[in-house]
């Protein structure tokens, strides 16, 4: 007897639709076909002994197992479930009618429990585009799951609920989650909160800009000044979430696993911080199995790399076509995927390797040329890419001690979301939704400047010597500067402000 049961496989961050094709005949056999990798291979013990641990027996008969379509490699133990039934189903031990209704997926213990699985949202959202009436996913994934609309989500406990719930024994409700009403309640809940910081009003400045604009941010300072408590609560001041990024987000932290159990929709942008020891593959994706790097994880919301010449100078340079993309293709011998890489690079580092180069009280005491050597760390076309450079200096005791309240993230990121806002209105025909992702052409289009202040930015660039990238970069900054604002055209204070954070490049790399 021939059953059909249907699961889904994910391929970058969406599904695709796999049928499991369950035959069971004359003989004594089991065979497992269709590019199934080592954990599917194994399915056939934790299959045999669920069901006996569920009161079922397996069938000493011959049983053919296809993966369909044959040339996708199906990964994971996620398949255990749909195979147990299509066997159950083949051998006559459940009602097999209604199976071609739903997706099922879920990876089996031995005592017939099921466990949880990675990508339940993505294989949800296929799901429904491909018209099933529902899915049935581990009771750890059913929240995730049932944020999709118009698809009925049942979570299971265990191999025994399912077959009860095909023999008409069960009867189980869906799941109902209100999206935008869970979703609206966690998104203006933040740990940090930038009325912790006392003083830094240059770098909050500084901040604000980044965020209104979506650039990125370079941080130099002293040990102690501040750097990565600031970067932090940067999260607090970025515009929330929409639906529709929030759904994004999930689906890469679901595929990679990341998602904490009962969770549903991502309500706050990531905030990704790797070590610096970590590995290309680990940073943009990729590996034996393709899975999201931390460049996906941030997608939406910051990266932030601490210690930034500490990190391998391949791990730094394989950041630049992304930061350009917003997109990162993987091309190996066997598989090619392409993970969304739209994040907002924060980075933070010491002036030198002891920390103090520059400092106003504190004497540098690193031997001759190891500065240099230590800045140099950081290319010049990765430089090129990050917008808007800042010095962070120690905030003086006194003002730390008897500094008043200091502007709460709520005020600033009011802003921000005005200045968002506004940006989103006037690309909403060019198909992007901030000035950071301006490329020449929109430039042209939507910086028109002062005579003055073209004037301004061309002396600059020439006492600089900024290259052409950097040179559209002050232009998209100074553009943002504009909108904060509130002026249609760019004017001198405008490109003034965006090109003091070009400054640095002069006062440590090219001084």
């Amino acid at each position: 007897m021939l059953v059909k049961t249907y699961g889904a496989a994910v391929y970058g961050i969406d599904a695709i639709i796999v049928t499991i094709e369950v035959s069971v005949e004359i003989g004594v056999s089991f065979n497992l076909v269709g590019l199934p990798d080592t954990a599917v291979k194994e399915s056939y013990q934790r299959v045999v002994a669920a069901m006996r641990h569920s009161g079922r027996d397996f069938p000493r008969r011959s049983v053919l197992v296809n993966l369909s379509p044959a040339d996708v490699k199906k990964e994971g133990a996620a398949y255990d479930l749909p195979i147990a039934l299509g066997v159950l189903a083949a051998s006559e031990q459940i009602n097999g009618d209604r199976l071609s209704q739903y997706m099922i997926m879920g990876e089996l213990s031995l005592d017939g429990s099921v466990l949880p699985i990675r990508g339940a949202l993505p294989m949800a959202i296929k799901a429904r585009e491909a018209g099933f009436k529902g899915m049935i996913v581990p009771k750890a994934n059913v929240t995730e799951a049932a944020v999709v609309n118009n698809l009925d989500v049942y979570g299971v406990d265990n191999l025994t609920q399912v077959i009860d719930f095909f023999n008409g024994l069960l009867s189980v409700e869906p799941t109902v989650i209100n999206t935008r009403e869970e979703f609206s309640k966690g998104v203006a809940e933040f740990d940090f909160d930038f009325s912790e910081v006392k003083g830094q009003h240059l770098v909050k400045r500084a901040f604000e800009v980044a965020c209104a604009g979506g650039h990125n941010i370079l941080l130099v300072g002293a040990p102690g000044s501040g750097k990565s408590m600031m970067a932090k609560r940067l999260p607090s001041i970025m515009p929330p979430l929409s639906l529709q990024e929030a759904l994004e987000t999930t689906k890469i932290h679901s595929v990679a696993g990341k998602l904490k159990r009962g969770s549903m929709l991502m309500t706050q942008r990531p905030f990704r911080s790797p070590h610096h020891t970590i590995s290309p593959v680990a940073l943009v994706g990729g590996g034996a199995n393709p899975m999201p790097g931390e460049i996906s994880l941030a997608h939406n919301g910051v990266l932030f790399l601490d210690e930034f010449p500490e990190f391998s100078r391949q791990v730094l340079e394989v950041m630049r076509q992304p930061l350009e993309d917003r997109h990162i293709s993987i091309s190996r011998a066997k598989y090619q995927v392409d993970y969304p890489a739209g994040f907002m690079l924060v980075a933070s580092m010491n002036p030198c390797p002891c920390g103090y180069y520059n400092h106003p009280t504190k004497a540098c005491v690193c031997p001759p040329g190891a500065v240099q050597k230590y800045l140099n760390r950081i290319s010049g076309p990765l430089l090129d890419r990050i917008d808007i450079q800042v010095e962070v200096d120690a905030v003086p005791v006194k003002e730390i001690s008897e500094g008043g309240a200091a502007e709460a993230s709520a005020e600033v990121g009011a802003r921000v979301r005005k200045v968002r806002e506004l940006q989103q209105a006037r690309y909403a025909q060019d198909g992007i939704h901030c000035n950071a992702q301006l490329d020449a052409g929109l430039s042209k289009k939507y910086c028109p400047m002062t005579p003055e202040a073209t004037a301004l930015l061309h002396m600059a660039v020439e006492r600089m010597g900024m290259s052409m990238r950097a040179y559209g970069r002050v232009v998209k900054v100074a553009r943002t500067i504009a909108d904060m604002d509130g002026a249609d055209t760019i004017g001198t204070t405008h490109v003034a402000e965006a090109i003091q954070y070009r400054e640095l490049d002069g006062k440590y790399w090219k001084g």
